[in-house]
Order: structure tokens, then sequence, then C-alpha cells
């Protein structure tokens, strides 16, 4: 492993926080990661992390050390990526990310078509519905429904968003149809939530007609994946507030019913978000235009 490499792993393991997720994240085993950072050490002469059992904190040096190899870092992806503008064929690792619904339904089949066209590229794809930080994860870019203000980086709509509240119709033979947005307050509704440390959905932005209207709604459960909401929606659990896309087919099959179509979720983006000295990396371009031409968008509005 050459020596830019090793400071790939040391870098990934100060920004991962341990030996064994940064050498995860670049497909190293444990024992390989420590040696790589055990070697880096000895031709510094300096020790790089404080070990306990507990935790491994970069050491006041190799905090130094750290920002030195970012920078050396990303010279050198900056430099092959302009290269790559010349030769015309992109290569290198592309590190993506996405929420679990639309990363499963719409960029996961994408990749081995994607990476069939640029076999020199090779794409690490992460799902998550929890906050992501582009810079801090060491993402090449970070897909997103939503609204996100980070001006620190470049984004690219791909497509409108629409978002609709639905409920089993067994839900609603059993608690009640919602009449108006204030029977969605208070015990009478169990209402189904995304949430996580720092998450952005603690109340449904609704459209009335009274103008956009914040709910602070509640319910007995939670759960950081979408996917479970959903589950649990169709099971009879509670109302939901999801993107169409990702209920379209429980919504047309009769397993969910959409409720207060007059009150509709304000509407999102889909699209993506990537650090603007990537902008001109040609394999994160590529990938960017290959989704926005081929991805099914179907009943996303």
């Amino acid at each position: 492993m050459s020596y830019l490499e090793s400071l790939r792993v040391f870098a990934r393991i100060v920004e991962l926080g341990s030996i064994t997720a940064g050498g995860r994240d670049l497909r190293l085993t444990p024992a390989v990661a420590s040696k790589r950072i055990k070697e880096l050490e000895k031709h510094l002469g300096v020790r790089l992390f404080n070990r306990t059992t507990r935790s491994l904190q970069p050491t006041e040096v190799g905090k130094v050390f750290y920002e030195y190899a970012v920078k050396t870092i990303t010279s050198v992806d900056d430099a092959e990526a302009a290269v790559a503008l010349f030769s015309g064929s992109p290569r290198g690792v592309l590190r993506v990310a996405a929420p679990l619904g639309v990363g499963r339904r719409v960029i996961s089949p994408l990749i081995p078509l994607f990476v069939e066209e640029n076999p020199a590229i090779e794409v690490r794809m992460r799902l998550t519905d929890r906050k992501i930080d582009v810079l801090a994860d060491g993402l090449d870019l970070s897909f997103f429904i939503g609204s996100p203000s980070d001006s620190n980086l470049k984004l690219r709509k791909i497509s409108d968003c629409d978002r609709v509240l639905c409920a089993s119709p067994d839900y609603l033979d059993r608690y009640g149809v919602p009449e108006n947005t204030n029977d969605l307050i208070g015990e009478n509704h169990n209402c189904l939530l995304l949430r996580f440390p720092h998450s952005p959905e603690y109340f449904w932005a609704l459209q009335t007609v009274q103008g956009l209207q914040k709910l602070h709604v509640s319910g007995k459960y939670d759960a950081d994946d979408s996917g479970v909401l959903t589950e649990w929606a169709v099971a009879g659990h509670g109302i939901v507030n999801r993107p169409r896309f990702e209920v379209a087919e429980y919504l047309r099959d009769g397993r969910l019913v959409e409720v207060l179509p007059n009150a509709r979720p304000e509407p999102t983006i889909f699209g993506c978000l990537y650090p603007h000295r990537r902008l001109q990396d040609p394999k994160i371009r590529r990938f960017v235009d290959f989704v926005v031409e081929n991805a099914d968008l179907t009943d996303f509005d």
C-alpha cells in the first residue's frame, strides 16, 4: 500500500473515530488498517492516536498531521480529476449516500448499469435516513428528499417530490377519518414520525386554505427508518407522512388511503449535494447526469 493510501486510512480513522470503521470504509480489515497506522507512526516518529479500551482520539500532533493529510489527499484527487477531464475516462472511487426509500427504489438499480458503462469507477453506496454531513463523512455526493440549506455545498435539483398523508382503511375504521388538521393534534390519532438525533421532521408542514400550517403532531412510537413507518401504516398502526412515490403502490391497491387531501404536506424536491471543489470532477458529473437521465421518477408528483 502506498504512502498516499496510508494517509487515506489515517484520515478516515480520524473522521469515523475507530480503526474498525475507518478500515471498513476503505475495505480493509481492522488488522490491516491498524498495521498501516503503526507503520505511519514509525515513519513519522510520533504517536498519532491516544488509545484506550473505549476510545481512539488523535493526539495533538495527530490533529495537525490530519489537516495536512487532508490537504494532500484533496490535492491528489483534484489533480486526478483534472487529468480525467483530458483523458475522457473518469476513474476512481465514488462515495454516494442516499435516504433509504429513494436509495433503494431509484438510485441502487442504476449503479450496476452505471458501472457497466464506466468500469474504471467504483461506487460505494451508503443508505440512511439520518442527516448526512457530506464533508465530515468524506462523501462525494449525497442524494436527498427535502430542502437543504447548506450553502457550502452545490445543489442540483432532479425532480419535484410530492408528499402525502395516508393510513390504512382498518386504522381509519377504528379511529375515524380526520376532517381537519386539528384532528391530528392530541391523542385522537397516532402519527408515525421519522425521528433521530437532530431530525428535521419534528412537525408536519401542511398546505391549508389559510396558508402553510406547521403541526407539532405526536405518536406513541417512532423510528429512524422511513420504511418501518410505511410498514406500520400499512399494518394499521397510524397515519404517515411520506413522499408519494414511496407509498404510491399501496395507494393504488387500497392498502393505504390518502387523508386530508385538502391539507396536503408541503412538497419538497429530490436532488443531490456535493462539495463545490468537486464540481469539475468528471466521475461525479457523469454519475449525476446518468441518474438524471435514467432515474425512474414515476409517482414523484
